[in-house]
């Protein structure tokens, strides 16, 4: 009898080291979210590092769009503000940029050219971003001083205007300037009629430094350095890709 349970015994300890050098272990996890979904993925940890999947995300989901808190002017008290908290909004700008940068060039990211040109591309944007908004909110201070901006050369149309000294030549690009962007309202007429109202206001001056700097330079600005959108959404896929298995929790359409 004792024989027997003996060998029971190493039947059973045979058994338990065979399951246990068979079984798989369990990968690590990730938790992001993403447009509309909570996920979770699990990943590789002989290929990917936790901390370079998480550098990944943050170009992806983070440092994407709008980096800084802007001062958009739409109507002159709008450019009063700005003129009078300059020194303040500029100060603001820098302190966020400094916390933002040293977030941004510290990550750490996969070691692939899909990932290393996207962060190449992401420190150029947020580089180029802060500058613009650097640009608006001196420009409105001071619009001569757009000429030594980066995007001067690019953008020169609307900052000659604005600082020529020729007043109506300034009105005229101003004209034609927002007859082309009524063409794209669904009230053109509406929109040549409140501009009409504008150049008979006494600060009609100001209101042209709204449509010329604060939408056709900063428009013109902008779009110099923003990359054409990913409309297949690459990049995202890619970044899915990187789990052996994805469990996402969706929200309806």
């Amino acid at each position: 009898m004792k024989k027997i349970f003996i060998c029971f015994s190493i039947i059973l300890s045979a058994m338990s080291f065979a399951q246990k050098k068979g079984a798989k272990p369990s990968l690590p996890s990730y938790s992001y979210q993403t447009f509309n979904c909570s996920n979770i993925g699990y990943f590789d940890p002989n290929t990917y590092k936790k901390e370079e999947i998480d550098g990944v995300y943050q170009l992806l989901y983070t440092f994407t769009g709008v980096n800084f808190d802007s001062h958009p002017v739409f109507k002159l008290s709008d450019v009063e503000d700005i003129r009078k908290n300059k020194d303040t909004y500029l100060q603001q700008l820098e302190k966020q940029y400094q916390q933002k940068k040293k977030e941004l060039y510290s990550l750490k990211i996969i070691n692939q050219p899909m990932w290393k040109k996207l962060q190449q591309e992401t420190i150029q944007i947020f580089e180029n971003e802060y500058q613009l908004n650097k640009d608006n909110i001196m420009g409105f201070a001071d619009p001569a001083s757009l000429k030594n901006s980066p995007y001067y050369n690019t953008c020169k149309e609307y900052v000659d205007v604005a600082t020529s000294g020729d007043k109506q030549k300034m009105y005229a690009v101003w004209k034609k300037f927002v007859e082309a962007r009524s063409k794209d309202n669904a009230d053109p007429k509406g929109v040549m009629t409140r501009f009409n109202e504008k150049l008979n206001d006494p600060r009609k001056d100001d209101y042209a430094l709204i449509d010329l700097i604060g939408f056709g330079f900063h428009n013109c600005a902008n779009s110099s350095f923003r990359p054409v959108t990913d409309d297949e959404g690459k990049a995202y896929t890619a970044f899915d890709k990187i789990f052996t298995k994805l469990k996402a929790d969706c929200d309806e359409p």
